[in-house]
């Protein structure tokens, strides 16, 4: 029987319904010394999925395939044409489950520098689904001359796909993508990472495939994102947007994500597993399902396709901890799992947020949010910072030219999530005469902000040249003189909207209570902002330089050249659709001083 074949296509048709077609293009990650892994999606199981690759596409290898257990849509997705309900859904049922399947292969046997075509294939049963044909490689060698894009927070974003165009444009090809963090909103709805309704999936924006309209004044440009990680591995971060909440909420998935809490709170409100539940992989499921998780990140991008670690240390369970090393050419790369909860920086104590519990919460622990409270510790002793310790003294990172810190949480920032300090929240319970409680608050210690009192020591004496990261949504940098010379510290966050920076006539929303630990206005941490070098925005009252980008009109964008050491960092206008690309800012990264 001869089968169907759908060539280059990504269009989501779901099992069964008309031609068989992929899910996403094939992307690839964690690429080696002679090797690189090749990923894509289906809504289909599928009888054999395979890469062909080689000058003449010769060479194949068969993929491993396991379904994304977690991914599901509720009654806030916005769905494409092609993607309905089950025809089964009760009236009253918001979430139903997804059938996602993702496939990897392991491009072998290649050489350095040697860059070949490849494309993937899915055979459904019924019709077979061919991708396009992109260019993979291994892994870059010292001395290579590489572009990579600085990039976070996509989000869904307005933006996102008209800056990833412009990436395009602009550079051409790059060689690798590091993402700090905040890839879509609701990490275990499927649709924000393959077919988001209003064109701006995380997966198109980054494939070229986006179809997001952006309207200013009379005129309507439909932007489509950049081919990118076809082609140049992608490097992710853990941010606040990659942790889902306590599962179940009937309510739908945003409901879940906004509802973390600390384990230790689970174990107040759950007590411990079942006494017959023994096996650790369990158990930290079940502590997942009453607490939080990476599990749909980690499905994506941490486990290979048997569902093994891939990159990262794993946890006593075999789970991914979030946080790896990689070398990457002249590049290491330090990956942190630093981020926490995000909640509203509300001061009415009616209202949930960083600063306190609501009154009509107050005798319900099962709605407390328990603050800002830190998803994975990185304090001393942490398991996190005795990983990073070793790392930092590892031959792989005393011997790369370039050393590079991602991470979500901003060390120093204008913008206003650097507010509460990154430290564990300190709850102070009021209560009346009688006991009853009648006030809940969190106290955040600067002194304790685990980042500037552990991190950055470490990395100043580490000789890192730069910390990269997001959460904040805007365009700034930073300058510290550190024990082996300048670190600098950069925030690329405006990518597709932003949310202010706290400078000149903007303050951050701060309680009155314990002045010393909260900062209305700059850098909270003590350094003043760099303003670009090139060609900053100008204050329209002031006509003084900038020392940021906070625009939801201009999507800005940073690659790395390693070749010079040099980090560009552009701006593109969606107001004036054809007025090119700015380059407004280049700073260098300078060799660390060697260790006395």
């Amino acid at each position: 029987m001869a089968l169907a074949i759908a060539a280059e296509s990504a269009e989501s048709a779901g099992d069964g319904r008309g031609e068989a077609t992929l899910l996403s293009d094939p992307f690839l990650l964690w690429p080696t010394a002679d090797a690189v892994r090749v990923v894509w999606f289906t809504e289909f199981e599928g009888v054999a999925h395979w890469l062909d690759y080689g000058t003449d596409l010769g060479r194949r290898a068969i993929a491993v395939s396991r379904r994304i257990e977690q991914l599901r849509e509720d009654q806030e997705s916005r769905l494409p044409p092609t993607v309905t309900p089950p025809e089964d859904l009760l009236p009253d049922q918001r979430v139903w489950r997804r059938p996602i399947w993702r496939h990897e292969a392991i491009a072998a046997g290649l050489k350095p520098g040697e860059r070949l075509p490849y494309r993937v294939g899915s055979d459904r049963g019924d019709g077979v689904a061919l991708s396009g044909v992109f260019s993979l490689a291994p892994a870059p060698q010292a001395g290579d001359a590489l572009k990579i894009l600085l990039t976070s927070d996509h989000q869904l974003m307005p933006l996102t796909a008209a800056n990833l165009e412009m990436v395009e444009r602009t550079v051409g090809r790059v060689d690798g993508v590091f993402h700090g963090g905040d890839l879509v909103n609701v990490p275990d709805r499927a649709s924000e990472w393959f077919d988001e309704g209003r064109g701006s999936g995380f997966f198109p924006c980054l494939q070229g495939r986006a179809a997001r309209s952006i309207t200013r004044g009379d005129a309507t440009r439909t932007y489509r994102g950049g081919e990118l990680i076809q082609h140049a591995p992608l490097f992710p971060t853990v941010g606040n947007h990659e942790v889902m909440g306590r599962r179940g909420n009937p309510a739908g998935l945003k409901f879940e994500f906004y509802d973390p809490i600390p384990q230790a709170a689970a174990a107040r409100l759950y007590g411990g597993p079942p006494a017959d539940l023994t096996d650790p992989t369990a158990i930290a499921r079940w502590w997942q399902a009453r607490s939080f998780n990476i599990s749909t990140y980690s499905d994506l991008f941490l486990k290979t396709g048997d569902g093994q670690a891939a990159i990262a240390p794993t946890t006593e369970a075999g789970e991914p901890t979030g946080y790896y090393a990689v070398t990457f050419g002249d590049v290491r790369l330090v990956v942190l799992y630093a981020t926490c909860v995000w909640r509203p920086p509300t001061l009415d104590r009616n209202e949930p947020g960083r600063y306190g519990e609501p009154a009509d919460a107050l005798g319900q622990p099962e709605r407390w949010g328990w603050g800002q409270h830190i998803f994975e510790p990185i304090a001393a002793g942490s398991p996190q910072y005795e990983w990073l310790v070793a790392e930092l003294g590892s031959e792989e990172f005393r011997a790369a030219k370039y050393k590079i810190v991602m991470l979500h949480h901003p060390p120093h920032t204008l913008g206003d999530n650097i507010v509460p300090p990154y430290t564990d929240p300190i709850q102070q319970i009021e209560r009346d005469g009688e006991g009853k409680i009648e006030a809940i608050r969190y106290h955040y210690p600067r002194d304790r902000d685990y980042l500037m009192t552990t991190l950055v020591p470490l990395l100043s004496a580490a000789g890192v040249q730069l910390v990269y990261y997001g959460h904040s949504h805007l365009w700034n940098r930073f300058e510290q003189l550190g024990d082996r010379g300048v670190i600098h510290f950069l925030e690329s966050s405006n990518v597709g909207n932003t949310y202010g920076a706290a400078w000149d006539l903007i303050s951050r929303p701060v309680p009155p209570e314990d002045p010393q630990n909260y900062v209305a206005q700059g850098d909270p941490n003590g350094l003043m902002p760099v303003v670009p070098a090139i060609a900053p925005l100008q204050d329209p009252m002031t006509g003084k330089p900038l020392p940021y980008l906070a625009s939801n009109d201009l999507a800005a964008f940073s690659v790395f050249e390693s070749d010079r050491g040099a980090v560009r960092s552009y701006y593109y206008d969606v107001r004036n659709p054809d007025g090119g690309v700015v380059l407004f800012d280049e700073f260098f990264l300078d060799a660390p001083e060697p260790n006395p």
